[in-house]
């Protein structure tokens, strides 16, 4: 039983250790800076340069960990948001309308992101499969007209970009509406009407 604890112990020391590593990775990222030396990250961090080591072999894992994560971090709120949601082009145009607000209440997250521009677009993490799944199925229940899936998650991924780095640039915009407009563009571009591109944009949306 004692081993249990403390390995029990450890683990979640390890695990501290490197969320705080992904943290000042984040920050440094967000910040557009990171040709900073690993020492620098570490003492960001709090944490020892050995400990570094323990986690990640160089500087540019420890950067595409972070990225990762934040994708990840952004994909699961939206999974929560819409989980129940039957209709896969209300799911879409849910989770595109959380995503712009998410650039205003999650800033440093939305920067990481942003100066990641073509991780967003390509990733395996985050908005880009889910918003690719939720395109495909609406394609699949017949809600959205697409030749290619992937180039529309592409014009999608663009937006979602172009949409955010305008919300920083612009801090008096209102987020919510210019969102909106942009979802309601999007839905119609892939096959819906504008009335129902515009009911869709009108959906109560969840507290975040």
């Amino acid at each position: 039983m004692t081993e249990q604890v403390t390995g029990d112990r450890l683990a979640r020391r390890k695990a501290r250790t490197r969320a705080a590593l992904l943290r000042a990775a984040q920050a440094f990222i967000a910040a557009g800076n990171t040709n900073v030396p690993i020492l620098e990250i570490t003492q960001a961090a709090d944490v020892g340069m050995g400990s570094f080591y323990n986690h990640f072999e160089s500087k540019e894992q420890l950067y595409q960990a972070a990225v990762e994560d934040a994708l990840d971090r952004y994909g699961a709120v939206l999974d929560e948001l819409t989980a129940d949601l039957g209709d896969p082009a209300l799911a879409f145009a849910q989770s595109f309308r959380l995503s712009g607000r998410l650039h205003r209440l999650q800033p440093e997250l939305s920067r990481v992101l942003l100066n990641n521009g073509l991780t967003l677009a390509t990733s395996e993490h985050g908005l880009a499969p889910r918003a690719r799944r939720d395109i495909e199925a609406a394609v699949e229940a017949g809600r959205f007209t697409v030749r290619d899936p992937e180039l529309a998650m592409v014009t999608v991924a663009g937006a979602m970009l172009c949409l955010g780095q305008l919300l920083h640039d612009q801090p008096g915009r209102d987020a919510e509406i210019a969102t909106d407009q942009v979802a309601e563009d999007l839905l119609r571009m892939l096959g819906l009407s504008a009335g129902e591109a515009r009911e869709l944009c009108r959906h109560p949306l969840p507290s975040l």
